[in-house]
Protein backbone atom coordinates (compact mmCIF):
# COMPACT_ATOMS: atom_id res chain seq x y z
CA UNK A 1 0.00 0.00 0.00
CA UNK A 2 1.52 3.45 -0.83
CA UNK A 3 2.03 5.42 1.51
CA UNK A 4 1.36 8.64 -0.16
CA UNK A 5 -1.69 8.00 -0.95
CA UNK A 6 -4.56 8.50 1.31
CA UNK A 7 -6.98 5.32 3.00
CA UNK A 8 -10.75 7.08 3.98
CA UNK A 9 -11.71 4.96 6.85
CA UNK A 10 -15.84 5.84 7.39
CA UNK A 11 -18.61 4.74 9.56
CA UNK A 12 -22.14 4.00 7.60
CA UNK A 13 -24.45 6.80 6.55
CA UNK A 14 -26.78 8.48 9.05
CA UNK A 15 -23.31 8.12 11.45
CA UNK A 16 -24.22 7.37 15.44
CA UNK A 17 -21.37 7.51 17.78
CA UNK A 18 -19.87 4.27 17.49
CA UNK A 19 -19.28 4.81 14.07
CA UNK A 20 -17.54 8.18 13.90
CA UNK A 21 -15.39 7.07 17.17
CA UNK A 22 -14.21 3.93 15.59
CA UNK A 23 -13.53 5.78 12.29
CA UNK A 24 -11.04 8.39 14.18
CA UNK A 25 -9.92 5.76 16.48
CA UNK A 26 -9.10 3.76 13.23
CA UNK A 27 -7.21 6.12 11.45
CA UNK A 28 -4.98 6.86 15.00
CA UNK A 29 -4.31 3.61 14.52
CA UNK A 30 -3.31 3.22 10.86
CA UNK A 31 -1.07 6.56 10.91
CA UNK A 32 0.85 4.72 14.00
CA UNK A 33 1.63 2.36 11.02
CA UNK A 34 2.52 4.86 8.89
CA UNK A 35 -0.46 4.48 6.79
CA UNK A 36 -1.76 8.13 5.48
CA UNK A 37 -5.24 7.64 7.12
CA UNK A 38 -8.25 9.81 6.93
CA UNK A 39 -10.76 9.70 9.31
CA UNK A 40 -14.54 10.74 7.65
CA UNK A 41 -18.29 10.48 7.90
CA UNK A 42 -21.26 10.14 5.97
CA UNK A 43 -23.51 13.15 7.07
CA UNK A 44 -24.33 15.48 10.35
CA UNK A 45 -23.00 14.10 13.59
CA UNK A 46 -25.68 13.52 16.67
CA UNK A 47 -25.40 15.85 19.90
CA UNK A 48 -23.73 13.20 21.87
CA UNK A 49 -21.26 12.39 19.02
CA UNK A 50 -20.53 16.69 18.97
CA UNK A 51 -20.37 16.40 22.98
CA UNK A 52 -17.59 13.37 23.14
CA UNK A 53 -15.71 15.19 20.65
CA UNK A 54 -15.94 18.58 22.30
CA UNK A 55 -15.08 17.01 25.83
CA UNK A 56 -11.97 14.97 24.70
CA UNK A 57 -10.83 17.62 22.27
CA UNK A 58 -10.81 15.56 18.50
CA UNK A 59 -11.87 17.48 15.75
CA UNK A 60 -15.55 16.27 13.53
CA UNK A 61 -14.05 13.85 10.57
CA UNK A 62 -13.98 14.99 6.92
CA UNK A 63 -17.31 14.76 5.14
CA UNK A 64 -16.81 11.94 2.32
CA UNK A 65 -19.06 12.37 -0.30
CA UNK A 66 -18.50 9.64 -2.80
CA UNK A 67 -16.10 6.83 -2.93
CA UNK A 68 -15.00 7.99 -6.85
CA UNK A 69 -12.39 10.29 -7.16
CA UNK A 70 -12.47 13.70 -8.08
CA UNK A 71 -10.12 15.52 -10.86
CA UNK A 72 -7.99 17.56 -7.61
CA UNK A 73 -7.51 13.71 -6.33
CA UNK A 74 -5.89 12.53 -9.00
CA UNK A 75 -2.82 12.91 -11.11
CA UNK A 76 -2.59 15.35 -13.77
CA UNK A 77 -0.25 17.98 -15.43
CA UNK A 78 1.30 20.83 -14.34
CA UNK A 79 -0.87 24.52 -15.22
CA UNK A 80 1.86 25.67 -18.33
CA UNK A 81 0.01 28.63 -20.11
CA UNK A 82 0.74 31.28 -22.22
CA UNK A 83 -1.04 34.75 -22.44
CA UNK A 84 -3.30 35.57 -25.76
CA UNK A 85 -0.41 38.52 -26.65
CA UNK A 86 2.17 35.55 -27.60
CA UNK A 87 2.77 35.47 -31.27
CA UNK A 88 2.04 32.19 -32.92
CA UNK A 89 6.10 32.02 -33.28
CA UNK A 90 6.22 32.37 -28.97
CA UNK A 91 4.04 29.40 -28.93
CA UNK A 92 5.15 27.55 -31.47
CA UNK A 93 9.12 27.68 -29.26
CA UNK A 94 7.27 26.95 -26.01
CA UNK A 95 5.35 23.77 -27.51
CA UNK A 96 8.55 22.44 -28.49
CA UNK A 97 10.32 23.36 -25.29
CA UNK A 98 7.97 21.69 -23.15
CA UNK A 99 6.86 19.42 -25.39
CA UNK A 100 3.10 20.19 -24.97
CA UNK A 101 0.28 19.06 -27.59
CA UNK A 102 -1.45 22.61 -26.51
CA UNK A 103 -1.76 25.09 -23.58
CA UNK A 104 -4.81 26.69 -21.63
CA UNK A 105 -4.43 30.61 -22.77
CA UNK A 106 -5.05 32.88 -19.63
CA UNK A 107 -5.47 36.35 -18.94
CA UNK A 108 -3.04 38.17 -15.74
CA UNK A 109 -5.05 36.36 -13.04
CA UNK A 110 -4.90 32.95 -15.12
CA UNK A 111 -8.56 32.80 -15.82
CA UNK A 112 -9.14 30.90 -19.16
CA UNK A 113 -10.07 32.87 -22.08
CA UNK A 114 -8.98 30.16 -24.44
CA UNK A 115 -7.23 26.82 -25.69
CA UNK A 116 -4.49 26.95 -28.31
CA UNK A 117 -3.22 23.33 -29.77
CA UNK A 118 -1.27 22.18 -32.55
CA UNK A 119 -3.78 21.55 -34.69
CA UNK A 120 -5.20 25.07 -34.50
CA UNK A 121 -1.63 26.01 -35.72
CA UNK A 122 -0.88 24.45 -38.17
CA UNK A 123 -3.91 25.52 -40.18
CA UNK A 124 -1.18 28.56 -39.61
CA UNK A 125 1.25 27.41 -42.33
CA UNK A 126 -1.23 24.82 -43.90
CA UNK A 127 -3.88 26.60 -44.08
CA UNK A 128 -5.95 28.78 -47.40
CA UNK A 129 -3.63 31.99 -47.37
CA UNK A 130 -6.44 34.38 -46.83
CA UNK A 131 -6.64 33.39 -43.83
CA UNK A 132 -3.21 34.65 -42.78
CA UNK A 133 -4.01 37.48 -45.04
CA UNK A 134 -6.16 38.30 -42.62
CA UNK A 135 -4.20 37.55 -39.37
CA UNK A 136 -1.45 40.01 -40.83
CA UNK A 137 -3.96 42.86 -41.39
CA UNK A 138 -4.40 42.22 -37.55
CA UNK A 139 -0.60 42.38 -36.81
CA UNK A 140 1.57 44.71 -35.34
CA UNK A 141 4.88 46.12 -36.51
CA UNK A 142 6.30 45.18 -33.12
CA UNK A 143 5.65 41.58 -33.44
CA UNK A 144 6.34 40.89 -36.75
CA UNK A 145 9.86 42.76 -36.21
CA UNK A 146 10.05 40.19 -33.24
CA UNK A 147 8.60 37.12 -35.14
CA UNK A 148 11.69 37.63 -37.81
CA UNK A 149 14.37 38.19 -35.59
CA UNK A 150 14.18 41.95 -36.53
CA UNK A 151 14.88 45.45 -35.68
CA UNK A 152 11.71 47.88 -35.65
CA UNK A 153 14.13 50.97 -36.80
CA UNK A 154 10.46 53.14 -37.33
CA UNK A 155 7.05 52.30 -36.22
CA UNK A 156 3.73 54.19 -36.64
CA UNK A 157 0.98 54.60 -34.58
CA UNK A 158 -1.21 55.29 -38.33
CA UNK A 159 0.21 52.08 -40.19
CA UNK A 160 -1.82 51.30 -42.57
CA UNK A 161 -1.49 47.26 -44.26
CA UNK A 162 -4.09 44.87 -45.89
CA UNK A 163 -2.06 41.65 -44.53
CA UNK A 164 -0.94 40.78 -48.07
CA UNK A 165 2.99 40.24 -48.81
CA UNK A 166 4.93 41.28 -51.36
CA UNK A 167 8.68 40.06 -52.10
CA UNK A 168 10.50 42.62 -54.45
CA UNK A 169 12.74 41.46 -57.09
CA UNK A 170 13.60 44.02 -59.40
CA UNK A 171 13.40 43.97 -63.21
CA UNK A 172 14.48 45.94 -66.02
CA UNK A 173 10.77 47.54 -65.78
CA UNK A 174 11.81 49.11 -62.01
CA UNK A 175 8.82 48.58 -59.69
CA UNK A 176 5.92 49.73 -62.12
CA UNK A 177 4.29 46.32 -62.60
CA UNK A 178 3.97 45.84 -58.87
CA UNK A 179 0.62 46.75 -56.66
CA UNK A 180 2.36 47.03 -53.19
CA UNK A 181 -0.32 50.00 -51.92
CA UNK A 182 -0.88 48.77 -48.24
CA UNK A 183 0.49 45.76 -48.17
CA UNK A 184 4.17 44.25 -46.04
CA UNK A 185 7.22 44.64 -48.19
CA UNK A 186 10.35 42.46 -48.54
CA UNK A 187 13.12 43.93 -50.30
CA UNK A 188 16.93 44.35 -50.37
CA UNK A 189 19.27 46.79 -49.84
CA UNK A 190 18.16 49.60 -51.99
CA UNK A 191 17.91 52.60 -50.55
CA UNK A 192 16.20 54.91 -53.67
CA UNK A 193 13.91 51.57 -54.45
CA UNK A 194 12.77 51.55 -50.82
CA UNK A 195 11.74 55.04 -50.80
CA UNK A 196 9.97 54.32 -53.91
CA UNK A 197 7.76 51.67 -52.51
CA UNK A 198 6.98 53.66 -49.49
CA UNK A 199 5.85 57.02 -51.72
CA UNK A 200 3.99 53.79 -53.85
CA UNK A 201 1.85 53.79 -50.43
CA UNK A 202 4.10 50.48 -48.88
CA UNK A 203 2.19 49.44 -45.42
CA UNK A 204 5.61 48.16 -43.84
CA UNK A 205 8.78 48.07 -45.73
CA UNK A 206 10.88 45.15 -44.60
CA UNK A 207 14.47 45.02 -45.41
CA UNK A 208 16.44 42.36 -45.78
CA UNK A 209 20.48 41.86 -45.83
CA UNK A 210 21.41 45.49 -44.51
CA UNK A 211 22.75 46.66 -41.49
CA UNK A 212 21.05 50.26 -41.17
CA UNK A 213 18.95 52.32 -42.94
CA UNK A 214 19.53 55.49 -44.83
CA UNK A 215 17.37 58.69 -42.94
CA UNK A 216 15.95 59.99 -46.17
CA UNK A 217 14.35 55.87 -46.53
CA UNK A 218 13.08 57.06 -42.70
CA UNK A 219 11.62 60.55 -43.58
CA UNK A 220 9.57 58.92 -45.96
CA UNK A 221 8.88 56.23 -43.92
CA UNK A 222 7.56 59.00 -41.47
CA UNK A 223 5.91 60.76 -43.96
CA UNK A 224 3.40 57.85 -45.74
CA UNK A 225 2.90 55.96 -41.91
CA UNK A 226 5.25 52.80 -43.25
CA UNK A 227 7.50 51.07 -40.58
CA UNK A 228 10.42 50.17 -41.21
CA UNK A 229 12.14 46.72 -40.29
CA UNK A 230 15.00 44.82 -40.80
CA UNK A 231 14.77 41.18 -40.86
CA UNK A 232 17.39 39.00 -39.09
CA UNK A 233 16.55 36.17 -42.12
CA UNK A 234 16.87 36.03 -45.77
CA UNK A 235 13.56 37.25 -47.97
CA UNK A 236 12.64 33.87 -48.35
CA UNK A 237 12.45 32.73 -43.99
CA UNK A 238 11.44 36.60 -43.55
CA UNK A 239 8.29 35.15 -45.81
CA UNK A 240 7.62 32.45 -44.05
CA UNK A 241 8.45 33.59 -40.42
CA UNK A 242 6.10 36.49 -41.00
CA UNK A 243 2.59 34.22 -40.78
CA UNK A 244 3.53 33.16 -37.60
CA UNK A 245 3.73 36.88 -36.10
CA UNK A 246 -0.30 37.52 -35.16
CA UNK A 247 -0.86 37.05 -31.27
CA UNK A 248 -2.44 33.62 -30.95
CA UNK A 249 -5.60 35.50 -29.33
CA UNK A 250 -6.78 36.04 -33.33
CA UNK A 251 -6.53 31.90 -33.24
CA UNK A 252 -7.14 30.02 -30.32
CA UNK A 253 -10.84 28.58 -29.41
CA UNK A 254 -12.40 30.96 -27.58
CA UNK A 255 -15.03 28.62 -25.44
CA UNK A 256 -12.90 25.65 -25.26
CA UNK A 257 -13.66 22.52 -23.24
CA UNK A 258 -12.74 22.72 -19.51
CA UNK A 259 -13.68 20.67 -16.33
CA UNK A 260 -13.64 21.42 -12.63
CA UNK A 261 -11.24 20.36 -10.04
CA UNK A 262 -14.34 18.83 -8.42
CA UNK A 263 -15.89 17.16 -11.06
CA UNK A 264 -15.94 13.45 -10.95
CA UNK A 265 -12.52 12.04 -13.15
CA UNK A 266 -15.56 8.86 -13.97
CA UNK A 267 -17.33 11.57 -15.31
CA UNK A 268 -14.63 13.64 -17.26
CA UNK A 269 -13.87 10.05 -18.72
CA UNK A 270 -17.22 10.35 -20.59
CA UNK A 271 -17.51 13.58 -21.79
CA UNK A 272 -13.97 13.04 -23.18
CA UNK A 273 -15.41 10.03 -24.97
CA UNK A 274 -17.38 12.80 -26.84
CA UNK A 275 -14.87 15.17 -28.09
CA UNK A 276 -11.31 15.35 -30.27
CA UNK A 277 -8.91 17.07 -28.12
CA UNK A 278 -5.49 15.63 -26.41
CA UNK A 279 -5.98 17.43 -22.99
CA UNK A 280 -8.20 19.80 -21.19
CA UNK A 281 -7.53 22.71 -19.09
CA UNK A 282 -8.69 21.81 -15.60
CA UNK A 283 -10.43 24.85 -13.21
CA UNK A 284 -10.79 25.46 -9.60
CA UNK A 285 -13.62 26.66 -7.86
CA UNK A 286 -12.26 30.31 -8.60
CA UNK A 287 -11.96 29.63 -12.38
CA UNK A 288 -7.85 29.68 -11.88
CA UNK A 289 -5.76 27.53 -14.18
CA UNK A 290 -4.76 24.55 -11.90
CA UNK A 291 -3.66 21.96 -14.74
CA UNK A 292 -4.50 19.55 -17.77
CA UNK A 293 -6.39 16.44 -17.84
CA UNK A 294 -5.65 14.13 -20.29
CA UNK A 295 -7.56 10.39 -21.00
CA UNK A 296 -3.81 9.03 -20.07
CA UNK A 297 -4.63 10.37 -16.53
CA UNK A 298 -8.10 9.09 -16.98
CA UNK A 299 -7.38 5.66 -17.72
CA UNK A 300 -4.41 4.98 -15.28
CA UNK A 301 -6.38 6.70 -12.08
CA UNK A 302 -8.28 4.28 -9.75
CA UNK A 303 -10.82 5.15 -7.27
CA UNK A 304 -10.47 6.19 -3.05
CA UNK A 305 -8.62 3.13 -0.64
CA UNK A 306 -11.52 2.67 1.86
CA UNK A 307 -11.69 0.81 5.02
CA UNK A 308 -15.25 0.30 6.31
CA UNK A 309 -16.09 0.34 9.95
CA UNK A 310 -19.25 -0.40 12.04
CA UNK A 311 -20.79 -1.73 8.72
CA UNK A 312 -20.43 -3.59 5.92
CA UNK A 313 -23.96 -3.46 3.50
CA UNK A 314 -23.28 -1.25 0.46
CA UNK A 315 -26.29 0.15 0.85
CA UNK A 316 -25.52 2.21 4.06
CA UNK A 317 -22.48 3.30 3.04
CA UNK A 318 -20.24 6.12 0.80
CA UNK A 319 -21.93 6.48 -2.49
CA UNK A 320 -20.35 4.65 -5.41
CA UNK A 321 -18.33 2.25 -2.86
CA UNK A 322 -18.94 -0.50 -4.95
CA UNK A 323 -16.19 1.07 -7.27
CA UNK A 324 -13.28 2.03 -4.29
CA UNK A 325 -11.24 0.26 -3.37
CA UNK A 326 -11.92 -1.60 -0.22
CA UNK A 327 -9.28 -2.37 1.85
CA UNK A 328 -10.98 -3.46 5.10
CA UNK A 329 -13.45 -3.73 7.08
CA UNK A 330 -14.09 -4.15 10.90
CA UNK A 331 -17.53 -4.15 12.33
CA UNK A 332 -20.28 -6.09 14.80
CA UNK A 333 -22.99 -6.45 12.02
CA UNK A 334 -24.63 -8.94 9.97
CA UNK A 335 -23.01 -9.93 7.08
CA UNK A 336 -25.19 -9.10 4.59
CA UNK A 337 -24.49 -8.17 0.43
CA UNK A 338 -20.51 -7.82 1.15
CA UNK A 339 -18.65 -8.41 -1.94
CA UNK A 340 -14.72 -7.17 -3.40
CA UNK A 341 -13.46 -8.07 -6.18
CA UNK A 342 -9.92 -8.06 -4.48
CA UNK A 343 -9.26 -9.85 -1.18
CA UNK A 344 -9.87 -7.62 2.14
CA UNK A 345 -8.97 -8.25 5.11
CA UNK A 346 -12.27 -8.63 7.40
CA UNK A 347 -12.94 -8.33 11.03
CA UNK A 348 -16.19 -9.40 12.48
CA UNK A 349 -16.78 -9.69 16.02
CA UNK A 350 -20.12 -10.78 18.07
CA UNK A 351 -20.31 -8.01 20.61
CA UNK A 352 -22.10 -4.56 21.01
CA UNK A 353 -19.38 -2.20 19.78
CA UNK A 354 -17.05 -1.49 17.09
CA UNK A 355 -15.37 0.70 19.51
CA UNK A 356 -14.56 -2.48 21.12
CA UNK A 357 -13.19 -4.28 18.60
CA UNK A 358 -10.83 -1.20 17.74
CA UNK A 359 -9.61 -1.13 21.59
CA UNK A 360 -8.89 -4.38 21.56
CA UNK A 361 -6.68 -4.01 18.01
CA UNK A 362 -4.98 -1.34 19.73
CA UNK A 363 -3.80 -3.55 22.83
CA UNK A 364 -3.25 -7.07 20.43
CA UNK A 365 -0.54 -4.90 18.56
CA UNK A 366 0.87 -2.87 21.74
CA UNK A 367 -0.19 0.72 20.81
CA UNK A 368 -0.67 2.71 23.32
CA UNK A 369 -4.17 4.47 23.97
CA UNK A 370 -3.88 8.01 25.04
CA UNK A 371 -6.06 9.06 27.79
CA UNK A 372 -8.64 11.19 25.65
CA UNK A 373 -9.00 8.96 22.96
CA UNK A 374 -9.51 6.12 25.67
CA UNK A 375 -12.44 8.10 26.95
CA UNK A 376 -13.35 8.91 23.47
CA UNK A 377 -13.71 5.12 22.97
CA UNK A 378 -15.44 4.35 25.98
CA UNK A 379 -17.81 6.87 25.16
CA UNK A 380 -18.37 4.83 22.14
CA UNK A 381 -19.24 1.82 23.81
CA UNK A 382 -21.28 2.94 26.17
CA UNK A 383 -23.23 4.43 22.99
CA UNK A 384 -23.79 1.34 21.15
CA UNK A 385 -24.50 -1.25 24.61
CA UNK A 386 -26.66 1.48 26.19
CA UNK A 387 -24.74 1.80 29.10
CA UNK A 388 -23.91 -1.38 28.63
CA UNK A 389 -27.63 -2.93 29.14
CA UNK A 390 -28.25 -3.75 25.88
CA UNK A 391 -29.28 -7.22 25.04
CA UNK A 392 -26.33 -6.95 22.75
CA UNK A 393 -23.55 -6.15 25.03
CA UNK A 394 -20.60 -8.55 25.27
CA UNK A 395 -18.31 -10.10 28.27
CA UNK A 396 -16.04 -8.32 26.02
CA UNK A 397 -17.78 -5.37 25.77
CA UNK A 398 -17.51 -5.19 29.60
CA UNK A 399 -14.33 -5.63 29.90
CA UNK A 400 -13.18 -3.04 27.44
CA UNK A 401 -15.29 -0.58 28.82
CA UNK A 402 -13.51 -0.90 32.28
CA UNK A 403 -10.08 -0.91 30.55
CA UNK A 404 -10.96 2.08 28.86
CA UNK A 405 -12.48 3.90 31.77
CA UNK A 406 -9.08 3.57 34.00
CA UNK A 407 -6.99 4.56 31.03
CA UNK A 408 -9.50 7.86 31.14
CA UNK A 409 -9.36 8.01 34.72
CA UNK A 410 -13.29 7.81 34.41
CA UNK A 411 -15.87 5.54 36.18
CA UNK A 412 -18.25 3.95 33.85
CA UNK A 413 -21.19 4.90 35.22
CA UNK A 414 -20.95 8.57 36.17
CA UNK A 415 -19.12 9.13 32.48
CA UNK A 416 -22.33 7.57 31.07
CA UNK A 417 -25.31 8.80 32.94
CA UNK A 418 -23.52 12.35 32.18
CA UNK A 419 -23.39 11.38 28.45
CA UNK A 420 -26.83 10.94 28.14
CA UNK A 421 -28.38 13.05 30.23
CA UNK A 422 -26.14 16.02 28.14
CA UNK A 423 -27.12 14.68 24.96
CA UNK A 424 -30.12 12.71 24.52
CA UNK A 425 -33.10 13.91 22.17
CA UNK A 426 -35.20 16.16 23.34
CA UNK A 427 -38.24 18.00 21.91
CA UNK A 428 -36.41 21.23 21.45
CA UNK A 429 -35.17 19.22 18.30
CA UNK A 430 -37.19 19.22 15.28
CA UNK A 431 -39.05 15.87 14.97
CA UNK A 432 -37.48 15.54 11.73
CA UNK A 433 -34.23 16.16 12.96
CA UNK A 434 -35.02 13.25 15.70
CA UNK A 435 -35.40 10.86 13.38
CA UNK A 436 -32.84 11.28 10.64
CA UNK A 437 -30.20 11.86 13.36
CA UNK A 438 -29.47 7.97 13.67
CA UNK A 439 -31.42 5.75 11.02
CA UNK A 440 -30.18 2.99 9.00
CA UNK A 441 -31.68 1.67 5.22
CA UNK A 442 -32.20 -2.24 5.15
CA UNK A 443 -33.89 -4.08 2.02
CA UNK A 444 -36.06 -6.93 3.46
CA UNK A 445 -37.46 -9.61 1.59
CA UNK A 446 -37.78 -6.78 -1.22
CA UNK A 447 -39.06 -4.27 1.14
CA UNK A 448 -37.17 -1.12 0.97
CA UNK A 449 -36.82 -0.44 4.93
CA UNK A 450 -35.47 2.19 7.42
CA UNK A 451 -35.32 1.81 10.73
CA UNK A 452 -34.58 4.99 13.00
CA UNK A 453 -33.48 5.04 16.83
CA UNK A 454 -33.62 8.14 19.01
CA UNK A 455 -32.61 8.65 22.25
CA UNK A 456 -34.84 10.46 25.09
CA UNK A 457 -34.47 10.50 28.49
CA UNK A 458 -38.29 10.35 28.89
CA UNK A 459 -40.91 8.47 26.47
CA UNK A 460 -43.39 11.04 28.44
CA UNK A 461 -41.60 13.51 26.02
CA UNK A 462 -43.50 11.87 23.10
CA UNK A 463 -46.95 13.04 24.54
CA UNK A 464 -49.17 15.56 22.74
CA UNK A 465 -46.74 14.50 19.77
CA UNK A 466 -47.64 11.44 17.92
CA UNK A 467 -49.79 13.59 15.22
CA UNK A 468 -46.38 15.48 14.54
CA UNK A 469 -44.11 12.50 14.36
CA UNK A 470 -46.58 10.68 12.06
CA UNK A 471 -46.60 13.92 9.81
CA UNK A 472 -43.14 13.56 9.21
CA UNK A 473 -43.06 9.73 8.97
CA UNK A 474 -45.25 10.07 5.85
CA UNK A 475 -43.04 12.72 4.68
CA UNK A 476 -40.17 10.56 4.93
CA UNK A 477 -41.52 7.67 3.61
CA UNK A 478 -42.64 9.83 0.23
CA UNK A 479 -39.06 10.95 0.16
CA UNK A 480 -37.44 8.07 0.23
CA UNK A 481 -39.85 5.84 -1.65
CA UNK A 482 -40.19 3.25 1.42
CA UNK A 483 -42.30 0.63 1.61
CA UNK A 484 -41.77 0.70 5.74
CA UNK A 485 -40.17 3.18 7.99
CA UNK A 486 -39.96 2.33 11.44
CA UNK A 487 -39.16 4.75 14.33
CA UNK A 488 -38.30 3.61 17.76
CA UNK A 489 -38.00 6.20 20.85
CA UNK A 490 -35.70 4.46 22.89
CA UNK A 491 -35.59 5.66 27.02
CA UNK A 492 -32.34 3.88 28.68
CA UNK A 493 -33.88 4.72 31.94
CA UNK A 494 -37.36 3.41 31.51
CA UNK A 495 -35.55 0.08 30.02
CA UNK A 496 -37.72 0.38 26.41
CA UNK A 497 -38.77 1.94 23.27
CA UNK A 498 -42.19 3.49 21.91
CA UNK A 499 -42.70 2.52 18.15
CA UNK A 500 -44.10 4.57 15.53
CA UNK A 501 -44.42 3.31 11.53
CA UNK A 502 -45.07 4.69 8.26
CA UNK A 503 -45.99 3.20 4.71
CA UNK A 504 -47.68 0.47 2.48
CA UNK A 505 -46.36 -2.36 5.67
CA UNK A 506 -46.68 -0.16 8.63
CA UNK A 507 -48.85 -2.76 9.99
CA UNK A 508 -45.81 -5.07 10.24
CA UNK A 509 -44.22 -2.76 12.57
CA UNK A 510 -47.07 -3.40 15.35
CA UNK A 511 -47.29 -6.68 14.33
CA UNK A 512 -43.71 -7.27 15.59
CA UNK A 513 -44.43 -4.79 18.40
CA UNK A 514 -47.88 -5.03 19.40
CA UNK A 515 -49.73 -2.23 21.05
CA UNK A 516 -52.78 -2.53 24.18
CA UNK A 517 -56.00 -2.41 22.44
CA UNK A 518 -56.07 0.52 20.64
CA UNK A 519 -52.84 2.44 21.96
CA UNK A 520 -49.99 1.75 19.69
CA UNK A 521 -47.77 3.74 20.97
CA UNK A 522 -46.63 2.06 24.04
CA UNK A 523 -43.26 1.43 25.88
CA UNK A 524 -41.98 -1.89 24.47
CA UNK A 525 -40.52 -2.81 28.15
CA UNK A 526 -36.83 -4.70 27.07
CA UNK A 527 -36.53 -3.64 23.95
CA UNK A 528 -33.51 -1.35 23.53
CA UNK A 529 -30.81 -3.09 20.49
CA UNK A 530 -32.36 -2.13 16.80
CA UNK A 531 -29.18 -5.11 15.61
CA UNK A 532 -30.27 -7.56 17.78
CA UNK A 533 -34.10 -7.09 18.83
CA UNK A 534 -35.48 -4.26 16.45
CA UNK A 535 -34.18 -5.56 13.18
CA UNK A 536 -34.57 -9.35 13.70
CA UNK A 537 -38.52 -8.94 14.59
CA UNK A 538 -39.19 -6.74 11.78
CA UNK A 539 -37.38 -9.12 9.25
CA UNK A 540 -39.61 -11.86 10.71
CA UNK A 541 -42.85 -10.08 10.01
CA UNK A 542 -41.63 -9.41 6.93
CA UNK A 543 -40.21 -12.03 5.49
CA UNK A 544 -43.69 -13.61 6.83
CA UNK A 545 -46.36 -11.73 4.89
Amino acid sequence: MSNNEPVYITGHQHPDTDSVVSAIAYALFKRAMGIKAVPCCLGKLSNETKYLLDRFGYEEPMLLSDARKTLKEISYDEPLCVTADKTIMETINTMKETNRPGFAVVDEEKHLIGFISKSDLMDIGLGDTAHGIDLLRQTSAKNIAKTISGQLIYDDPQMHINGKVSIIALTQSGLENYEIHDRIVIMGDDPEAQIKLIEKGAGILIVVWTQAIREDVLEAAREHHCPVIISGHGSMNTSRYIYFAPEIRLVMTQKPVFFRDTDLAEEAGRKMLTTRFRNYPILDSDDHLIGYVSRYHIMNYQNKKIILVDHNEFSQSVKAVEKAQILEVVDHHRINDFATSQPVSFRNEIVGSTATIIATMYRENQIPIPQKLAGLLLGAVLSDTLLLQSPTTTRKDRETANILAALADLDVETFGREMFEATASNMNQSIQEMIVQDIKYFEISGYRTMISQAMVTSTHQLWGKERDIQRELNKLVEKKELDLLVAAFTSVSEDGSVFFAAGEQADKCFEAFPGIEDHLHVLQKGILSRKSQILPEITRVLNNS
